[in-house]
């Protein structure tokens, strides 16, 4: 059950046509569906505002379509898969609708959210090889109906790129600062804009760069005050997190 589905049903019984009974029934209908090699959890946007994404590394080809189906048949009018091979995406392709991003290897199972009107999200790039990553929480934060500013390739090497994008960056709810290297980036964005800035340090990077371990270490010690990182080319989770800042704005 999600939240309009819910929410139907307590109007139903605020106006006399759902029995009592009726709407406990389906309240305490089983939270999760059982497929054996995974237990999709039917509540959690009831408890969290958004259904649950399916991470498609790691499962099989079948494995996910089994899932998106179950979703999809339950309710659901769009699917988030994240980290999808091109494989199980043109597995799926053939037997429902699916809209899929090569680069951020993104899908999107069912109807495609078209509708970009919730805050500003601006998502800025240290280079354009940190572009994967970014896309992969421009396209999260746009599925849950965020409004997202691309902002690529304004690293500190060319520090002027950043800076004339500062009306860009003035004008954001959220920032997601997406870099490599040395992962100065999010430090100098904060010390730009007002608002919250998310940092999704890359693998991007040469040598000692221990795949994106030194960006980490950067963005967590930045000097910015307002910036909060998450984990190594966790695109998802800053377009996630962006979504849930924007809907309390």
């Amino acid at each position: 059950m999600n939240k309009n589905e819910l929410e139907r049903l307590l109007k139903g019984v605020a106006d006399g046509s759902v029995a009592v009974d009726d709407a406990l029934s389906k309240i305490k209908a089983t939270p999760y569906t059982d497929l054996g090699f995974a237990k999709i959890d039917n509540h959690r946007e009831l408890r969290q505002g958004a259904a649950e994404v399916i991470y498609g590394a790691g499962k099989t080809k079948e494995q996910i379509l089994k899932i998106t189906e179950n979703m999809l048949g339950g309710g659901e009018k769009a699917v988030l898969i994240t980290r999808m091979k091109k494989e199980a995406a043109e597995y799926l392709a053939d037997k429902l609708p699916l809209f899929y991003d090569e680069m951020s290897k993104i899908g999107i199972a069912g109807e495609k959210p078209d509708d970009f009107s919730r805050g500003n999200i601006v998502i800025a790039t240290g280079g354009t090889s940190d572009i994967p990553v970014a896309e992969e929480a421009a396209l999260t934060a746009e599925f849950y109906g965020n409004k997202v500013v691309r902002l690529y390739d304004v690293g500190v090497s060319g520090v002027h790129r950043l800076i004339d994008n500062s009306d860009v960056l003035a004008k954001a709810k959220v920032v997601i600062a997406v870099a490599g290297m040395e992962g100065a980036l999010a430090s100098v964005v904060g010390g730009m804009v007002d608002c919250p800035v998310i940092a999704v340090p890359t693998s991007v990077g040469y040598g000692s760069n221990f795949e994106g371990l030194s960006a980490l270490l950067a963005m967590l010690n930045s000097c910015a005050s307002g910036v909060s990182v998450v984990n190594i080319d966790n695109g998802f989770g800053a377009g996630y997190i962006a979504n849930m800042i924007n809907k309390q704005v």
